[in-house]
């Protein structure tokens, strides 16, 4: 325990079972005015001639009080604090423990049932709703959940001390620095064997947003990774009504934002009167334009289908071209030795 909390503890305690011994000296009557204005009756002087022995007024618990602190300051019956430390932790959500390591901490079993401290004025805001209390101990496997989702491994803190960063390792062994907020979102990619996004494997999406004037909207464009841009970059509130209908993987970004874009052109050049206004959505979906009607739903799901089927057309081409070289490599290494080459090695015949 600290000093602090030492010298509280000797100046105003409960002692249950402690055996306390009677101090004989008399009492004077302005000692009994003391207590009685502060909320206690004093019983009698225990210990030493600087202690005493007093009753609690509203919970009856009795406890020891030096003299000094009567005269000078109002006396805190240890009893009714603890009530006042439970009371504040069950409105907090929490379950009191004890007192904490440091002065002004309590010690508490969050709902998750890990054990911790925390300061008594956070206790105070998040018994107003004002905040959340984290558990570092359920923080720390979801950040290793999150990067294992990804391929990556937590492996401790960030080196240079920031916070919101994280050392982590890649699947290819490489170590790198990364923010917390974008292994969640997966808005990075690896300095070691990743191309960048241009040739990482990218996705044409189609969303749908229910938006509070009643009408469906449809996004359609592309992402590394779509349901992370749906839920980190798109929605504006958590319990927002919006869905990732349809995904179609792509080989490369590059490829995919050339989809895209064509996707907009035949869309606008088909239906031009489909795609919304920006001031009917902005304040519900954090794009500038390219939210289209829901009344073309099917449209946009036919366009996809043959991007889809497009798609699929290259990768079996492509599939097959790749087949063929290792063909073509199998059967260079296991053709015979050039029967020209031989006889230019082979000695010459004895006659």
């Amino acid at each position: 325990m600290t000093d602090h909390i030492l010298d509280f503890l000797d100046a105003t305690f409960p002692f249950g079972d402690l055996d306390l011994v009677s101090f004989d000296a008399p009492i004077p009557d302005h000692w009994h005015e003391f207590a009685e204005a502060k909320g206690f009756e004093l019983l009698r002087r225990v210990r030493d001639r600087n202690h005493l022995e007093l009753r609690c007024n509203q919970c009856d618990g009795t406890m020891i009080c030096k003299i000094y602190t009567l005269r000078t300051a109002q006396p805190i019956c240890p009893h009714c604090q603890k009530a006042r430390w439970q009371a504040l932790c069950e409105e907090a959500g929490v379950r009191f423990l004890g007192r904490g390591d440091r002065a002004n901490y309590l010690r508490v079993q969050l709902p998750c049932g890990h054990e911790t401290s925390r300061q008594q004025e956070l206790l105070e805001r998040v018994r107003r709703r004002t905040t959340a209390i984290r558990c570092e101990a359920c923080l720390e496997a979801r950040m290793q959940a999150e990067a294992r989702a990804r391929g990556w491994e937590l492996i401790g803190d960030d080196p240079d001390g920031h916070l919101s960063y994280r050392l982590y390792r890649h699947a290819c062994r490489y170590i790198q620095r990364v923010a917390v907020a974008n292994m969640t979102t997966g808005r990075f990619t690896c300095r070691n064997c990743s191309e960048g996004w241009l040739n990482d494997r990218s996705y044409i999406y189609m969303m749908r947003f229910v938006l509070k004037s009643g009408r469906d909207a449809i996004k359609v464009g592309f992402s590394r990774d779509p349901a992370s841009r749906l839920r980190h970059q798109l929605v504006t509130e958590r319990d927002q009504d919006a869905l990732l209908i349809r995904s179609i993987e792509v080989p490369t970004g590059r490829e995919a934002i050339e989809l895209e874009k064509a996707l907009h052109t035949t869309l606008r050049r088909q239906h031009p009167d489909a795609e919304l206004d920006r001031m009917e959505f902005a304040a519900e979906v954090n794009v500038v334009s390219e939210l289209y009607d829901a009344k073309i739903e099917a449209e946009i799901t036919a366009l996809l289908d043959r991007i889809e089927i497009r798609l699929k057309r290259r990768a079996r081409r492509r599939e097959k071209r790749r087949l063929k070289r290792l063909r073509r490599r199998l059967e260079q290494s296991q053709a015979p030795a050039c029967p020209a080459a031989t006889d230019k090695l082979s000695p010459p015949d004895q006659e």
